[in-house]
Parts: C-alpha cells; structure tokens; sequence
C-alpha cells in the first residue's frame, strides 16, 4: 500500500517533498521509483510501433541532455537514454528488439537536423523513412531572421526591441505589435529584416501548397533566398538544400515531433517543481514515470 501511494502521488509532487511527508529519506523513495519503472518497462511491447520520433532534452541546468524516443501513433516514450549523439539511435534500436519491437518495421522517423540523429537513423533503421521535424526547421529561420535583425538595428533603431513581433506567429501577436509590424514591413522603409521576413513567410506557405507543387515552390523559395543577398538568409536557405528530402518528406508522412514537444514541456516542468535531479537515473526514470505510459503491478 505504501509503494501504491508513492508510486500514484510521484508524478505530481516532488520526491523531497513525497519524503519530508511520510518521514522517508529520498533515496528509498527513488528506489522505489527505479524498481516499480524498471519491473512495468520491462513488460512492454513494442512489437506494433513502426512511426517513432526523437528529441534531447536538458538535464542538470542544460549542462547535459538526454535523448527521448516516442511512438508517434500514441505519444508513448519508448525509451530515455543519456547523451545525445548517434549511438543514443543504436540503443534504442537494442532496446525495442529487446520489446519484441522490430527495427525493419519501423517505416517513418522524425528529427531535429542533427547530424548524430541523421547518420543513427540511417545506421540503425534501414526501412525509415526520414521526416525532418517542422518545428526545428523554423528555429533556423527564426534565428535567420533575428541575426538580420541584430545587424540591421545597428543603423535602424526602429528595429531595437522588436525581435519577438518577427519571431511570433502573427495570430499570437498582440494588436499594438501587429501594428508595429505592419509599420516596420513596409515596403517603403526597406528594411533587410521586413525582407528576411517576407522569406521566411514563403518558405512557410510551401507547406500550404498542393503535394503536386511542392518541390516546384520549394525550388522558387530557394532560388529567392539564395538571390536576395541577406547572408543569413542564405545560409538558412543552403541547410534547406542539404536536407532537401527529409522536408520533402513531411509531405508524404506529415508527421512532427509536436507531440514530443509537448512530453518536452511536462519533464521541464517536473523538473522545475523539484529544482532539477542529482542525477540522470533520476531523471529518466521520471520521464518514464510521466509520459511512458506504463502499467504497474502494485501491491496493495
């Protein structure tokens, strides 16, 4: 009954405070976290997963990452391991074998543009099919378009404290920065960073166009951008050229790693709550713990 209780009440209060409240020392505590985690994963089947996408996040202040698999069909972590690099891809690959889950069956992967994911994927998963997640492909554009910014301010004060109104989706904007950046796109005022902008806005309209069109507009946007001599534009424009296919692919999987965004955000929080981990075990564990989607067999 005991184990129940610290089992059910974890994944909402921190384990100090779990400890304070039943006058046990946190490592019990943990011990039993680990051993509950540990005895439900290695129950799991993963023999039906065949769509999986990949993501790192933060541990001990950002000072160190750790990698997360989910299936993409039910948002369920898979597995959590330590680092970053491309042999986290090989351990998760031993470890859905190791769940009766089959590497030839998964079809579709989703990731970042991180070279470690790229050459794991390609290394492990010869079937995948590889999707390059939409959300990181903006954050090359947004810091695109920021770095235009940053110069531009230098000789245009207009620009200074106007980073976010570029930055946002234009539906989150409040209406005195949607009026401001009305103002500041203009055509009138030449801004680099209004033309930046303007790039960046047709890249995102690729993803409206009919799949007949796509490459056909994504080989237009990439001829503008490489011609509109914004040097951060056109590096942004060359990192799209070198992963052409797996932005291609998006229109055929149309998969994301929104989902593993969203476990992204629960695990920073629960770290919040706690003011961080002592150790990575710890933290995985937990990340299992909230979004692993486990059955227990608790005593009771």
């Amino acid at each position: 009954m005991f184990e129940a209780m610290i089992m059910m009440i974890a994944m909402s209060m921190p384990v100090k405070a779990i400890a304070a409240i039943v006058g046990e020392h946190d490592t019990r505590i943990w011990r039993i976290i680990h051993h509950y985690v540990e005895q439900a994963r290695s129950q799991d089947n993963y023999s039906a997963v065949t769509a999986v996408g990949v993501d790192e996040t933060s541990s001990k202040s950002g000072h160190n990452s750790v990698t997360l698999f989910a299936d993409l069909a039910t948002s369920k972590v898979l597995f959590v391991t330590e680092g970053k690099d491309a042999s986290t891809v090989q351990r998760f690959r031993d470890d859905l074998a190791a769940h009766q889950g089959d590497p030839a069956s998964i079809t579709e992967f989703c990731s970042a543009m991180s070279p470690a994911f790229i050459k794991g994927a390609s290394e492990n998963f010869a079937n995948a099919q590889l999707t390059f997640d939409k959300f990181h492909i903006m954050q090359i554009f947004n810091n695109a378009v920021d770095k235009v910014r940053r110069e531009g301010q230098k000789a245009r004060p207009e620009l200074t404290r106007s980073r976010y109104i570029w930055l946002k989706n234009q539906q989150n904007l409040k209406a005195s920065q949607r009026k401001l950046l009305d103002e500041l796109s203009l055509s009138k005022l030449n801004l680099k960073t209004a033309r930046a902008y303007r790039i960046c806005l047709a890249f995102k309209e690729c993803f409206n166009q009919p799949m007949a069109l796509t490459e056909m507009s994504l080989k237009k946007w990439y001829f503008r951008a490489t011609h509109s001599r914004l040097q951060p534009m056109k590096e942004a424009a060359d990192t799209i050229k070198r992963h052409w296919s797996g932005i291609l692919r998006w229109f055929t999987s149309r998969i994301s790693n929104g989902r593993l965004e969203g476990i992204n955000s629960l695990v920073q929080a629960a770290k919040a709550r706690a003011r961080g981990y002592r150790t990575n075990k710890n933290l995985i564990s937990m990340i299992y713990l909230i979004s692993g989607k486990l059955n227990f067999h608790l005593p009771t």
